[in-house]
C-alpha cells in the first residue's frame, strides 16, 4: 500500500513542480519518484506478517502482489529514463505526462493486490484512462489521435463488459469480495446460478481485452503504432503485467473450484492468441507493428500459465512478465533512438547497419529479440520453459504443441531486426548520439535478461 500512496502523492507534487522546474529536470524528478516508490516495498510496514490488509479489507499486500508490483514500478522507472528525446519536442508537457504515469502506475498496483471487485475496477480505470490520454499525447499527429480515439472507444466498451460481469457476480453471490465469491462457489458450484457463469464470462472478456488476447486484440496494432513510442513501451509492459496479475488473482482466489470450466476456455483463447499474434507479426514491415503483434502472442504464452493453474503458475507468470517487460523496454530504447535520428522511421530498413555505427544499441536490440524469441541463456527462455511446464503438468499437451510451433515460427520475425542490424549495410548510416540514460537502460536490460536466464529464482522467489 505504501508504494501506491507514494505514487499518488508524488503525482500531485509533480503537477505543481511543472510550474517552477525546468522541463529537462522533470524527467529526473519522475525517475526519483519511481525509485522512492520502489523503495517503498522495502519500507512497507509489517513485512514479517504478510499478507497485510488495508482499506477495510478491500486491498492486501502479500509476496506475490509485491513481486508483480516490483516488476511494474521497475518497468515504469525504465520507461521514464527513455523520455529525454521525446521531451525535447516543442509541444511536450512533461509535468502532465509524468504525473499521469505516476497515477496510472498506482492504478496498476491496485490491480495486483485487490480483494474487492470495486478496488479492481478503480485500478483498471485509473490505469486505462491515463493510457487513453497518453496514446493521444502527439496532438498534431493524426495517427496518435486515431490511437487515442480507438483505445478510448474499445476500452469503454470492454469496461462495460467488466462492470456488467461484476454486477452479475454480485447478483449471484451477494458479495463483491473475492473471499465471499469463493465461499459461494465452494458451497453452490457453478450449476446453481446461471448468473455466476455469465458474470465470470463477462469479467473474463473485460480482462482479456486489457491484456490484448484474441479475439479482443483488434485495437492493439493501431494503438501501439499510433501512440508515441515512449508510451507504447509503458502500455505494452505495465498494462500487460497488471492485467495478468489481476486475472490470475481473481481466478485463483475466487474460482479455483471451477478450474475445469474456465481453464479450457482460457486454453482455447490462448491457442487462438498465439496463432493470430505470431502469424500476423510475420507479415509486418514496421518494427513497431511487429512488436504490437508480438505483444499479442506473448499474452497467449502468459494465458497458458493462467489456464493451466498449477502450483508453478504464479512463478511462471511473474518470471515471464519480468523477462518480457525488460526485453520489450530494451527494444523500445533502441527503436526510439533510431526514430529520433531518422525522422520517425520505424521500418526494419531503418535499422540497417546499426551494429557498425552503434554497437551497444545493436547489442541491446539483439538481446531483446533473442529473449522474446525464447533463445537459451535469456530470461525469455526460462519464462517460456516455466510456462510450458505448467501446460505439461495440466495435461494441455495439444496447447503445448501449438505453443512450441508458434515459438519456432516467431524466430522468423525476431531475426529480421538482428539481420538488419548486423548483416545489412546502409551507405548513408550515421552514428546515433546515445544519451547516458539510454545507455544505462540498455546495459541494465542486457544484465537483467542474462541474469534471469541463468538465475530465474531471483524473481520466482518473490512469488512465494
Amino acid at each position: 500500500m505504501l508504494p501506491i500512496i507514494i505514487l499518488s502523492v508524488t503525482g500531485v507534487i509533480n503537477l505543481f513542480l511543472g510550474f517552477s522546474v525546468k522541463k529537462e529536470n522533470l524527467q529526473w524528478l519522475a525517475v526519483l519518484f519511481f525509485a522512492v516508490a520502489l523503495a517503498g516495498f522495502v519500507l512497507e510496514p509489517a513485512q514479517g506478517i504478510l499478507p497485510v490488509e488495508f482499506v477495510n479489507g478491500m486491498f492486501s499486500t502479500d509476496k506475490l502482489s509485491m513481486g508483480f508490483g516490483f516488476v511494474i514500478i521497475l518497468s515504469a522507472l525504465l520507461v521514464s529514463l527513455l523520455a529525454g528525446d521525446f521531451l525535447k519536442r516543442p509541444i511536450a508537457q512533461p509535468a502532465e505526462y509524468f504525473s499521469i504515469l505516476l497515477f496510472s502506475t498506482a492504478g496498476a498496483l491496485m490491480m495486483t493486490g485487490y480483494d474487492h471487485l470495486l478496488m479492481l475496477f478503480l485500478g483498471v480505470e485509473t490505469l486505462s484512462i491515463a493510457m487513453y490520454i497518453l496514446a493521444g499525447a502527439e496532438k498534431r499527429d493524426l495517427k496518435s489521435n486515431e490511437a487515442a480515439l480507438k483505445y478510448f472507444l474499445m476500452g469503454a466498451f470492454a469496461t462495460g463488459f467488466l462492470l456488467f460481469g461484476v454486477a452479475l457476480l454480485y447478483g449471484a453471490t451477494g458479495s463483491f469480495t473475492l473471499v465471499g465469491i469463493r465461499e459461494y462457489v465452494a458451497t453452490n458450484g457453478l450449476t446453481s446460478s446461471p448468473l455466476l457463469f455469465m458474470g465470470l464470462l463477462f469479467v473474463l472478456i473485460g480482462m482479456l481485452f486489457k491484456v490484448s488476447a484474441a479475439p479482443f486484440h483488434f485495437w492493439t496494432a493501431d494503438v501501439y503504432n499510433g501512440a508515441p513510442s515512449l508510451f507504447t513501451a509503458y502500455m505494452s509492459t505495465v498494462v500487460k503485467t497488471a492485467g495478468f496479475a489481476a486475472l490470475y488473482k481473481l481466478l485463483s482466489v475466487s474460482f479455483a473450484d471451477l478450474h475445469a470450466q474456465w481453464g479450457m476456455i482460457l486454453a482455447v483463447v490462448s491457442a487462438v492468441t498465439l496463432v493470430v499474434g505470431n502469424l500476423s507479426a510475420m507479415v509486418q514491415n514496421s518494427a513497431k507493428r511487429t512488436m504490437a503483434f508480438s505483444g499479442i502472442s506473448h499474452a497467449g504464452y502468459l494465458l497458458i500459465a493462467v489456464a493451466s493453474f498449477q502450483a508453478g503458475s504464479k512463478e511462471a507468470i511473474l518470471l515471464y512478465s519480468a523477462a518480457y517487460s525488460v526485453a520489450t523496454i530494451m527494444f523500445f530504447a533502441v527503436l526510439m533512438q533510431v526514430q529520433h535520428a531518422k525522422g520517425d522511421d520505424e521500418n526494419f530498413e531503418a535499422f540497417n547497419g546499426l551494429a557498425k555505427t552503434n554497437p551497444l544499441l545493436a547489442l541491446g536490440g539483439a538481446v531483446s529479440m533473442l529473449s522474446l524469441a525464447g533463445i537459451p541463456l535469456t530470461g525469455g527462455f526460462m519464462g517460456k520453459l516455466y510456462v510450458f511446464l505448467t501446460a505439461f503438468e495440466a495435461g494441455f499437451i495439444w496447447l503445448l504443441v501449438i505453443a512450441v510451433l508458434m515459438s519456432a515460427a516467431s524466430i522468423y520475425y525476431y531475426l529480421k531486426l538482428i539481420i538488419a542490424m548486423y548483416f545489412k549495410t546502409n551507405n548513408h548510416a550515421i552514428a546515433i548520439n546515445e544519451s547516458p540514460a539510454v545507455k544505462f537502460v540498455v546495459v541494465l536490460g542486457i544484465g537483467i535478461t542474462i541474469m534471469l536466464g541463468l538465475f530465474p529464482e531471483v524473481i520466482t522467489a518473490m512469488a512465494n
